[in-house]
Order: structure tokens, then sequence, then C-alpha cells
């Protein structure tokens, strides 16, 4: 099973699972679709980070994950 850490910076995540990368724009990441994005900010912020930078809950985030078929790891102490 393909797992995710919401604690590992964003670009990290999409350069180990780049599919990820449409699955978070359609959750409302719309920066990441922007490749300068991903490449500053995207290798500083986390998941976990970037959730409270938008609004969408770590919740959401991990449900959304979960449903596409990865675990997600990170999201507990939220």
């Amino acid at each position: 099973m393909n797992t995710i850490d919401l604690n590992l910076p964003v670009a990290e995540i999409i350069n180990q699972h780049p599919e990820v990368k449409d699955i978070l724009v359609e959750l409302g990441f719309k920066p990441l679709a922007n490749p300068a994005m991903l490449h500053t900010v995207g290798k500083v912020t986390s998941l976990k980070m970037g959730s409270k930078m938008t609004k969408i809950s770590l919740k959401q985030i991990q449900q959304t994950l979960e449903w596409n078929g990865y675990q997600v790891v990170g999201g507990n102490d939220e």
C-alpha cells in the first residue's frame, strides 16, 4: 500500500506519488498546479502546514487520500 506522511513537504510527496498532485488540486490546493509554486513553496510546506494555510481540514485531506487508496500517517495530532 502507498503511504503518505502528512509531515513531509508536498513536493516530496508528489515526487514519490505524482498522481497525488491532481487529487490535492481537486481538494483545493490550487497553487500546486503551478510548477513554480510546487518547486518553491512545495519544498518547504507539508500537507499539515498547507491544511492550516488553506483552511482545508486535515481530516478531509486524510479521508480523501485514504479513499484514493493511500495509507496516511502523521495526521493523528491534528
